[in-house]
């Protein structure tokens, strides 16, 4: 891919727009950093049997910095149950790293279709407001591991921070659910450090130093999103303490939707 002005300018509104609706919505930006950038890579000369694996690397890289300070933010104000981290982080780290593999193996349009449903599933759930049931008894170790496992190989074929699916879980095994986000997003970190990782060794044969891409990681991109996002997450959150509605929600909802569709005709 050829770094210009144009592509440089798409990143930085990109990562502008992903770290603001993190703030507004509390999620990670992968379900819209995925479709976009697709179009994005598909815009300068990416080849379709490629393009969603490195969206998906770049993706996962991107989110790399936002998912430590934001667990950092969490642990700072005793967020975090960390007894439960401590029995998911190994299931997590797995699922997410051996799903690398799966994902690489996969054409860009079974990517795409797994994609928009699952996201599509997310949206429905944000739309609706739906909220998981609880249940009196917190998870054993072999149920949080198992379930490390399951979010971790969804996060990396989605490219996200698992925080959509590893939330409900929590607070429907009755875990508060101040402390389900905090733990969530420390569970976010390692999905990011293997994913990156894996997409960084499944697509090692595509390493192109004098394009800036290692693997299915392309690194221009991983940069102009990961500052500009920086620069916008703050105003999010301070918006979506005045702003925020169950309006605003399904059109997000919508637009996260209407994003993976268009990535999914696109890759045909």
């Amino acid at each position: 891919m050829i770094l210009d002005m144009q592509a440089v300018l798409l990143f930085i509104l990109l990562g502008l727009f992903v770290g603001f609706a993190a703030g507004l919505f509390g999620i990670g930006g992968g379900g819209i950093m995925v479709p976009v950038l697709t179009t994005l890579f598909l815009m300068h000369g990416v080849s379709n049997e490629q393009v969603m694996h490195l969206a998906l690397g770049t993706s996962m890289m991107s989110i790399v910095a936002t998912s430590f300070s934001s667990f950092r933010a969490h642990h700072a104000k005793n967020g975090v149950r960390w007894d439960i981290f401590n029995k998911m982080v190994f299931g997590v780290v797995l699922g997410t790293f051996l799903a690398t593999f799966l994902a690489s193996s996969l054409s860009s349009l079974y990517l795409a279709i797994f994609f928009t449903i699952f996201m599509s599933f997310v949206a429905i759930r944000m739309a609706l407001d739906i909220k998981p049931k609880k249940d009196t008894k917190e998870p054993n170790v072999i149920n949080l591991f198992g379930a490390g496992t399951i979010i971790g190989a969804i996060s990396a074929m989605m490219s996200v921070g698992g925080g959509a699916y590893t939330v409900p879980y929590l607070v429907a095994h009755n875990i508060d659910i101040r402390k389900a986000i905090g733990t969530s997003a420390a569970i976010g970190f390692p999905i990011a450090i293997s994913g990156t990782l894996g997409f960084m060794i499944n697509g090692w044969s595509e390493t192109s130093l004098a394009s800036f891409q290692i693997g299915y990681v392309y690194l221009p991109a991983v940069i102009l999103i990961s500052l500009s996002s920086a620069l916008t997450a703050p105003l999010g959150v301070k918006v979506g303490h005045t702003l925020q509605s169950v309006t605003l929600k399904r059109l997000f909802a919508l637009l996260l939707v209407g994003l993976s569709v268009k990535m999914l005709i696109s890759t045909f």
